[in-house]
Order: structure tokens, then sequence, then C-alpha cells
């Protein structure tokens, strides 16, 4: 066993679930000189919620793919390798438009990731941001494969575990961590928008994200305005 995987397993210990998913996270940031690092569930070709982060500024970062529904964790998932990004402020780089330069506002230069399969399916990734565009040399690179592949204990966790207890405990604590997990309120804003103005679930949606991009701000922050009537969104 080499010794980076040793100290992440320790890192994790005997945490479950979204607890060592976070410590996976934070140890990946501790051990691999990672500035931030995030695991993204994704499915159906979306990001579809954060199953552990280092810190809320990582857990940020992965929401910014949700909003402008593009980013590293998407198209790791949908090419089944490994994304680098070294520097998103290289005039050559010009894969995410909407992505890219959310991060370069949050002074993130480059992006990893990582995906994550299970039983033969691809349900997520690692994420790894840096605020130095600097490329990642051997040691990080065999440590973010050894964190990867740890990633699924957690995930496994989330859908076995939780589900479980959802099916057996209707008032278990599972229904709200996974709600938590999964941009409910985004859901449930989306459900308000298509009352509102009459449109598609899509249609709500891409207006939801949209508001998000036009004003600086998360797709979660912009559908708790929607949900506390803070905010809406006029048809045009």
């Amino acid at each position: 066993m080499t010794a980076i995987l040793e100290q992440l397993l320790e890192a994790v210990g005997d945490s479950r679930g979204v607890a060592a998913a976070d410590r996976l996270c934070e140890a990946c940031v501790q051990f691999l000189s990672i500035d931030a690092a995030a695991v993204s569930l994704v499915f159906d070709g979306a990001n579809i919620g954060t199953l552990g982060a280092s810190d809320a500024a990582a857990r940020m970062y992965d929401e910014e793919q949700f909003t402008h529904g593009e980013g590293p964790c998407l198209d790791a998932v949908a090419y089944r390798a490994p994304v680098v990004v070294v520097d998103l402020a290289d005039p050559a780089e010009t894969r995410w438009p909407g992505y890219g330069p959310a991060m370069l506002a949050h002074d993130i230069h480059g992006v990893y990731a990582v995906p994550i399969m299970i039983a033969g399916e691809y349900i997520g990734a690692l994420d790894l941001f840096q605020a130095a565009p600097t490329a990642l040399v051997a040691e990080q690179v065999a440590g973010v494969t050894a964190a990867a592949e740890l990633a699924q204990m957690p995930m496994l966790d989330l859908l076995h575990h939780n589900l479980d207890d959802m099916a057996a405990k209707p008032g278990s604590d599972a229904w709200n961590e996974l709600n938590t997990l999964t941009r409910a309120e985004v859901s449930q804003a989306t459900g308000m928008l298509m009352a509102q103005l009459t449109i598609s679930a899509p249609a709500a949606l891409v207006r939801l994200r949209a508001h998000a991009y036009a004003t600086g701000r998360s797709a979660t922050e912009v559908a708790r305005d929607i949900l506390e009537r803070r905010l809406r969104l006029d048809g045009e």
C-alpha cells in the first residue's frame, strides 16, 4: 500500500457517507497540495449534487457546474476519462464558455476531474481546484487516482444505506440528507416556475439558471429566493 493511500484511508477513518466524502476531500487538500476538492454526483448528463467537499468554497465551485450545465465533472463522466485543465485563462481553453469565466472570477485557474465508477456505471467525479495554473506532478496524479477509488465507498453508502433507510423508515434522516445532496430546492423552484409561467420543466430550469448566471449567484440561492417569494421571474 502506498504512503498516500494510507494517509487518505487514515483521514477517512470509520466515517461513512457524506462525512466520509467530506473527510476524503479535506485529505486531498492536506496531502495532495490542492486548494479545494469536491465529489460530484452526476446523473443523465447533469451535476445533480455534491456528495462531499473540502470546504464551502469547494461546494460552491462544484455548484457552478450545475448552474452553467458544463464543467470538468460532467466531461469526466461523459467521456469516461480524467479531465485536466492547467489554466482556464489560457486563450486556447474554450471548452466551457460559462463555467471557465465563473471559476476565474473565483480565482481558480486549474481544474481536474477523475470519474468515479460503481458496478460499471460512471455516477460522479472527484473534482480538484487550484488557484495557481500548475500541472499535477506524478505523485499528485497517483494520489488523485487513489482518492477517486476511495470515493466509491461513500457513494456506495449513499446508494445502499440511505436508500434502504428511506424504503424501510420513511421518517428517517436519509430523506433530508438525499434532498440536501440533490439540490431539491432547485427542483421545487423549477416546479413553481412551471406553474407561474406555464412553461415546461426544461424551460423553467433554463430560466432559473440564466437568472443565476446573469446575477452572479448560484442556482440554489436563486431557487431559495423563488421558494420564499423574494423573487419572481416574469415571462417574456
